[in-house]
């Protein structure tokens, strides 16, 4: 379980245009005194290569200690390192812990039964900040959806956290490229399934049975088989109802 905010983000990790947010966010955090303790995780591009996990690392370690964050840049990239005991005690004291994009299904690969996920919840039970983008953000949900299927889109089970079928980030590119894609999905969703769209450079902030706001530039969607609302910047996207039929 999750009991603090739950951030998922459309893209724009660790850019300028997510400082509000992750100003935001770390303003939440009730510091005792010391600065914010941010663990940075670039799991989901294990597979790209170190100069990828490297670049990630570089820039959640720049982008939050410029906010004020003391940063630990966990280069957690594949199984071995993710039950490394030496990640278990900076993610259990952050108070956020950030996953940066990549491959959602390499993620929860990943991540599923490691010590350092279950370092992380201990992290969440207690209060601490899930801030996820991209893949980051998919894994949370239902299902992830194997987008190189895209006539008869197949789909794995994710983390199950919130109860939306899917995580759709990057989703204002879906309506041209991907269209074809988000019509089979959609018409495979059942009474009271829904998909929730991030678009890019925005961010769906809140707690599980609390509100949740929408930040950044975009929109998010809450897609069902039968219709679609859509929310901007600084509205509540009304998702309680949602979440009490889990």
């Amino acid at each position: 379980m999750i009991n603090g905010i739950i951030t998922l983000v459309g893209s724009g990790e660790y850019l300028p245009v997510m400082n509000d947010v992750d100003r935001y966010l770390l303003a939440s955090i009730n510091k005792n005194g010391h600065a914010p303790r941010v663990v940075c995780m670039p799991t989901a591009a294990g597979q790209e290569g170190d100069k990828s996990v490297n670049r990630w690392l570089k820039m959640g370690v720049e982008h939050f200690e410029a906010l004020g964050a003391e940063v630990t840049p966990a280069r957690i990239i594949d199984q071995n390192s993710a039950n490394d005991p030496q990640w278990e005690s900076a993610l259990e004291q952050a108070d956020l812990i950030y996953f940066s994009g990549g491959k959602p299904a390499y993620l929860y690969e990943t991540m599923q039964g490691s010590r350092a996920w279950k370092a992380a919840q201990k992290a969440w039970g207690r209060g601490a900040i899930y801030a996820g983008c991209s893949a980051g953000a998919m894994i949370l949900a239902q299902q992830i959806p194997n987008f190189r299927s895209a006539v008869q889109p197949q789909a794995q089970n994710a983390f199950n956290i919130l109860p939306t079928k899917f995580v759709m980030p990057h989703f204002d590119r879906m309506h041209g490229l991907w269209s074809t894609f988000l019509f089979s999905l959609r018409r495979k969703l059942k009474e009271g399934e829904f998909i929730l769209g991030v678009d890019e450079n925005t961010a769906l902030v809140g707690k599980i049975g609390e509100s949740w706001q929408v930040m950044g530039e975009g929109k998010v969607h809450i897609i069902t088989r039968d219709e679609e609302k859509v929310f901007s910047a600084g509205d509540e996207a009304p998702l309680s109802d949602f979440f009490l039929k889990k």
